[in-house]
């Protein structure tokens, strides 16, 4: 995938502001952070978003994801550590490249969490219903 930006940071064909590599993972700070020290951890091996990433890699990520977190969390002295990866365009993704956002939290940034709904009557085993009966196909 030679248009990849992330593939690209990886490759060293431009810049980035790595904070941890190893053999399957590089994490580096996102450019337009949710707050200061907002990293991307992403697999070398280009893969499209979590539908397609195998799951030794996903694991892999979440275990640098783990890493990184500690340590973000006690240099930067967060309060709490949010983890998160958008998948295709409708749910925020930008880069087609698998990422894990890991952003540090802090009591004072003001930000909220996803808005909250109630299921209506019903709605809750039904939904629950499709999803294992999915799972299980």
């Amino acid at each position: 995938m030679t248009e990849c930006i992330f593939c690209k940071i990886i490759k060293g064909e431009i810049p980035s502001h790595k904070i941890y590599e190893d053999e399957h993972t590089f994490a580096f700070l996102d450019i337009r952070p949710n707050n200061p020290g907002h990293t991307l951890v992403i697999p070398k091996d280009h893969f499209e978003n979590i539908y397609t990433t195998p799951d030794e890699a996903l694991a892999r990520m979440m275990l640098s994801a783990k890493k990184i977190s500690i340590a973000i969390k006690n240099s930067l002295a967060a309060d709490g550590i949010n983890i998160s990866m958008n998948n295709e365009e409708a749910a925020g993704q930008i880069i087609f490249h698998t990422h894990i956002h890991v952003i540090p939290r802090y009591t004072t940034d003001g930000f909220k969490h996803f808005p909250q709904k109630s299921y209506k009557q019903g709605e809750a085993e039904e939904i629950a219903k499709k999803i294992k009966l999915e799972i299980e196909n």
